[in-house]
C-alpha cells in the first residue's frame, strides 16, 4: 500500500490552496488615522477651550502690561502697573482680606461638609429629602440669599440678634453693618450655600469606602472615632484633596456674594481682589490695572493649587 505524500501544500494526497495574503496598510498611514480620529474627538473641545479660555488668559497677560481705558489705544507700560500694586493700600487690603476669607472658609467648609455627608450616609429615614434640603442653597439665587441673610443679620431687628440677645447681655455684633463682623458673616453665609454641593462629593466618596473594612475593624473593638480616623479618612483620601482643591479656588475667587450682601463694606472690610478687579476694570476703567490684579489672583490660585498637588503626591509616596 502506497503511503500518501504529506507535505506543507499535500495532505492525504490532496493540494491545498495557499490562504490569500492579508494586506497590511503602513504603519505610518495607520497612526495619522488613529491620531486623526483623537483629533477629531478632541478638536470641539479644544477649540471651546481655546477660544473661551486660552485667548483671554494671553490678552489679560499683554493687558497687564498697558495702560487702556477701553476707549483709546491701548498704551504699552512695561511693569508698571506691577509696580503700582506694592503701593496701593487697597490692594494691600483687597489682598488681606482674601486670605482671611480663604483661612477661615476652607476648613470650616470642609468639616461641614463632611459631617454632614457622614450623617446623611446613615440608613436614616428621610435621608433623601434633608440631602435635597442641605443642596438646594446651592443652587439658590445669590441675590435671593443675600438679601435674606442680611434681613437675619441685621443688629436691630434680626432674628438672629433677638436670639442672642436671649443669652447676651452686652452688645450684640453689628454684622454687616460692623468692619469687625461683616467678613465672618459672609463667611457663614458662604459656608451655608456651598456646603451641599461639598456634601454630595463626600457622600458619593463615602460609597467606595469598603464596609468590610468597617466590619473587621468593628470586630476588632475599634470605636466610631477609631474607625472613622483610621478607615473612612484615608478611603477618602482622593475626594478630600479634589475638594480641597475646588473650595480653595473658589474662596479665593469669591465675588457675587460679597458684591450683594456687602459691596466689599463697612469701608473696605470685605473688599477681596476679585471685587477690586472689579472696581477697577469696570467701574473706573482702568483695564490694564484690573488685568495686573488678575495676574496677582491668577498666580496665587495656581501656586496654592501647585502646593497642594506636591503635598498630596508626598503623601502618596
Amino acid at each position: 500500500m502506497t503511503t500518501p505524500v504529506v507535505g506543507k501544500e499535500r495532505t492525504l494526497g490532496f493540494s491545498q490552496p495557499e490562504p490569500p495574503r492579508q494586506l497590511r496598510a503602513p504603519r505610518t498611514s495607520l497612526k495619522v488615522r488613529n491620531a486623526l480620529i483623537g483629533w477629531t474627538f478632541i478638536l470641539p473641545n479644544f477649540l471651546g477651550f481655546a477660544v473661551l479660555t486660552l485667548t483671554p488668559v494671553i490678552t489679560l497677560f499683554y493687558m497687564s502690561l498697558t495702560d487702556w481705558n477701553i476707549f483709546g489705544t491701548a498704551e504699552w507700560v512695561g511693569f508698571d502697573n506691577f509696580t503700582r500694586l506694592v503701593g496701593d493700600k487697597s490692594f494691600h487690603t483687597a489682598l488681606g482680606n482674601t486670605f482671611y476669607y480663604a483661612a477661615l472658609h476652607i476648613p470650616i467648609t470642609i468639616v461641614v461638609s463632611l459631617s454632614l455627608a457622614l450623617l446623611l450616609n446613615q440608613k436614616l429615614r428621610g435621608a433623601a429629602f434633608f440631602r435635597t434640603v442641605a443642596f438646594f442653597p446651592y443652587i439658590t439665587s445669590i441675590v435671593a440669599v443675600a438679601v435674606v441673610w442680611n434681613m437675619l443679620f441685621s443688629p436691630e431687628f434680626g432674628p438672629i440678634n433677638q436670639f442672642l440677645g436671649l443669652f447676651v447681655d452686652g452688645e450684640l455684633p453689628g454684622w454687616t453693618v460692623s468692619k469687625d463682623w461683616a467678613m465672618p458673616a459672609v463667611i457663614i453665609v458662604g459656608t451655608w450655600k456651598d456646603m451641599g454641593y461639598y456634601m454630595l462629593l463626600f457622600l458619593a466618596g463615602l460609597q467606595t469606602v469598603p464596609g468590610e473594612l468597617h466590619e473587621a475593624a468593628r470586630i476588632d473593638g475599634a470605636s466610631s472615632w477609631q474607625r472613622f480616623w483610621n478607615v473612612t479618612l484615608p478611603c477618602l483620601r482622593p475626594t478630600m484633596f479634589f475638594v480641597t482643591v475646588m473650595v480653595t479656588i473658589q474662596s479665593f475667587k469669591v465675588f457675587d456674594l460679597i458684591l450683594v450682601m456687602t459691596d466689599g463694606g463697612p469701608g473696605q472690610a470685605t473688599l477681596v481682589l476679585s471685587q477690586y478687579i472689579y472696581q477697577k476694570g469696570f467701574e473706573q476703567f482702568e483695564f490694564g490695572y484690573a488685568s495686573a490684579v488678575a495676574v496677582v489672583l491668577f498666580f496665587i490660585c495656581i501656586l496654592v493649587t501647585v502646593v497642594q498637588f506636591l503635598y498630596n503626591k508626598r503623601r502618596d509616596a
